[in-house]
Order: structure tokens, then sequence, then C-alpha cells
């Protein structure tokens, strides 16, 4: 009988270690612009991310990924496939230039796996700016 108890808890353990998936700490952030920057149109973006590391879609890794930014939206749940919501930069990019109407808008940068599967809230940040209204002459 003991030695049922022991083999069950040994199989129950592989199991839940099996099925436990490690939580990877880390952030994603806006290194330009900064929050509540006021920027001229097309706004120079640069996206960073610690604790994981920027590659292009396709393969899917617990410790990689690629940005999306969504404009004026917010943080994508943990596992939806991002769509047309958030521009894509599934080449693994880190740099891009947004075109924007003068004005107030939030920008939130979600990091998502190689199958465009978001990583949630944890894995994003939104920041405010203002676009100016530059004038031709």
């Amino acid at each position: 009988m003991k030695l049922k108890a022991i083999l069950f808890l040994v199989i129950a353990g592989l199991i839940f270690t099996v099925n436990c998936k490690k939580e990877i700490k880390g952030r994603v952030f806006f290194e330009e612009p900064k929050n509540n920057a006021e920027v001229t149109s097309p706004v120079q973006v640069k996206m960073g991310v610690e604790g994981r590391t920027v590659k292009p879609a396709g393969e899917v890794k617990d410790d990689e990924g690629h940005h999306h930014i969504v404009i004026d939206g917010k943080a994508i749940s943990k596992g939806k496939v991002i769509g047309s919501e958030a521009k894509h930069y599934g080449k693994g990019q880190t740099e891009t230039e947004l075109e924007l109407e003068p004005g107030e808008h939030t920008l939130t940068l979600q990091f998502a796996d190689g199958l465009h599967r978001s990583y949630g809230p944890a894995w994003s940040e939104t920041i405010t700016i203002t676009v100016k209204d530059v004038k031709e002459k």
C-alpha cells in the first residue's frame, strides 16, 4: 500500500511540474516617445522589452515574441490573437514611425508570441502623447 501511495505522489508531482510553466518576469516599454510627450507626426517610436527576446513571428517560445501597438485602445487580453486593432511588428522591429492626426492619443505597446497571441496586460504599457498641429506655410 505504501508503494502505491509513493508512486501516486511521484506521478502527481511530475504532472504538476510539467503543467506549470515558469512565469517570466519582465516588461515592455516605450523608449521613445515618453509619457505625456508633445510630438509631431510622423511620431518616432522606439520599443523595448526586458525579460523576453524580440524575434520575428512564426515560432512560439515562452521567452520570445514581438511588438504590437494599439492606437487609442487598451491592452489585449492574455491569449487573444491580436488582429486589426493593432499595428503588427512581426518581423521583429523595435522602431517605427506612426502617422497620427493632431491631438491627444494613447499608445499601447503589447507584446505577443510568434502566433500573435497576446501575453496580456502584464506585457503591455500605455502612454499618452500629444501630436502638435504643424501648419504648412
